[in-house]
């Protein structure tokens, strides 16, 4: 029998509590989707974008997709900061990201949340998912990786279960002792055999059975970062009462990892709804390399937010 995710919940005053240092100890009373309250008709979406260069017009379109969900429906619309990724991210990034994000005419509730700034509160997850025994570290290099995945020609490429049992129990001993990288892995196959067949809804594609088996031992953390991507936006989205979460197709598969941590930490799972990607002449997607169609470059050519709202409009296929 398929497990069903439960009724988000808005909680509003958890807007203000992850300013704080997150002790672990706290971890369950917080997040546990028993001690939300009682599940809110309201609608909260949010924009995350990670500060590593100049908006497009792709992310126009998230962004503005985003927000008139939440005005449709009478709700509100959040903005997070994506950066863990502390070498690419720049705060001269995030500060233009954030005028334009105004000059387009958006506004959001204050303060800003900044995944950068509560590394403790993903740690304390980790911590969690480790005492469940699901968690292990892996030394292999990237190169060392695809070699001990590599497949036959013709054959479909394996992916990543258990990649600790390529090393020795006294080699991995040597590399942490060494100060050697790592990733922190979930295993995979025990972590589902722990939760169950998961569905989640997608608004324009209808229920989805989780199907997170096909990414294999996920990487959750590394050594230098407390968190990934996957990690950090599930823990968050819960954290901000975010009831319907609004992103591009080519992230949709990601919700199959993103249903699983939300059964294995006990969080509410929002709606999703996965729109389509604008693309360029080429047919390509947008992306910030695309320096033609960066908002700053519109706005220097003398485009007003009206004409690159329209512009991101008439160029969307939902």
């Amino acid at each position: 029998m398929l497990r069903r995710a439960r009724p988000v919940s808005l909680p509003r005053l958890l807007r203000y509590l992850y300013q704080e240092p997150f002790p672990a100890k706290l971890w369950r009373h917080t997040l546990s989707a028993a001690s939300l309250p009682l599940p809110s008709a309201e609608t909260v979406t949010r924009f995350a974008p990670s500060p590593t260069g100049n908006l497009h017009l792709g992310h126009v379109y998230s962004a503005l997709f985003a927000a008139d969900q939440a005005k449709r429906d009478g709700g509100t619309f959040l903005l997070r900061i994506e950066d863990i990724d502390l070498t690419r991210c720049k705060p001269e990034h995030e500060a233009a990201n954030l005028e334009d994000l105004r000059w387009l005419g958006l506004s959001w509730p204050e303060p800003v949340r900044r995944q950068s700034e509560h590394f403790d509160f993903y740690r304390a997850a980790l911590d969690r998912l480790e005492e469940m025994g699901l968690l292990y570290r892996c030394f292999l290099s990237r190169r060392e990786l695809n070699d001990a995945l590599s497949a036959p020609h013709g054959t479909p490429r394996i992916v990543p279960a258990d990649t600790d049992k390529y090393l020795s129990d006294a080699e991995r001993q040597r590399r942490l002792d060494a100060g050697s990288p790592f990733a922190l892995r979930l295993r995979m196959a025990r972590a589902i055999e722990r939760v169950g067949p998961l569905v989640w809804t997608d608004r324009q594609r209808g229920d989805q059975q989780a199907r997170p088996e096909i990414f294999g031992d996920v990487v959750l953390a590394r050594r230098d970062i407390p968190t990934s991507y996957h990690l950090a936006v599930t823990l968050d989205d819960a954290l901000q009462g975010i009831t319907l979460v609004t992103r591009g197709e080519d992230l949709l598969d990601s919700t199959h990892i993103h249903r699983l941590l939300q059964a294995l930490l006990d969080l509410p799972t929002p709606d999703y709804h996965h729109h389509g990607l604008l693309c360029g002449k080429d047919g390509k997607r947008l992306a910030k390399r695309d320096r033609s169609i960066a908002i700053r470059d519109l706005r220097a050519a003398g485009h007003s937010p009206g004409e690159v709202c329209a512009m991101v409009r008439s160029a969307s296929s939902d």
